[in-house]
């Protein structure tokens, strides 16, 4: 494979940048193909799924996922409905906040999870982390924990206050 180049006008250290985000590309495709494949889920729904799944007992509300997976209310909100039409969620209002809505995994969306699950992890461990030794692993993981740290005090695009009209 080629030297990455990057662009003249951008400063060298860039190079970091294009590497994620090349990495990131074909992480995703290669995970969309076989969320696809194996359970017709899309990325997002896959990680709606995954992350209700962490504690399937505790419903999460919109803001929760959107600002846990970097994603537009609006979109989340879109997503879950379509798994909720599915059957693989189910959806609540909020006790806690009157506007609010809760989402929960039903047992067929915990099923889904558990069917896609092991074909998921075996495609992340070829394409992504046995690339890695343990020490390059713990390394990177370091590392982006560091950059996550660093860019998550940002109010999260869930809690952004639009720009009032002048």
């Amino acid at each position: 494979m080629p030297r990455r180049v990057i662009p003249p006008t951008l400063p060298p250290e860039f190079g970091v940048y294009f590497a994620l985000l090349e990495v990131s590309g074909l992480l995703r495709q290669g995970s969309e193909r076989q969320l696809r494949e194996e359970g017709g889920l899309s990325f997002v729904q896959f990680q709606i799924l995954a992350t209700l799944g962490e504690d399937p007992t505790t419903p999460r509300s919109m803001t929760y996922l959107a600002d846990r997976l970097v994603h537009s209310k609006s979109g989340l909100t879109y997503q879950v409905g379509r798994l909720e039409q599915a059957g693989l969620v189910s959806r609540t209002p909020s006790p806690d906040d009157d506007r609010g809505v809760n989402a929960t995994l039903t047992a067929d969306g915990a099923a889904l999870l558990a069917r896609v699950l092991p074909g998921h992890v075996a495609m992340v461990q070829q394409v992504f982390v046995d690339a890695l030794g343990a020490a390059d692993r713990d390394q990177l993981t370091r590392l982006l924990d560091l950059v996550a740290r660093h860019m998550r005090p940002r109010p999260p695009r869930s809690a952004r206050v639009a720009a009032k009209p002048a």
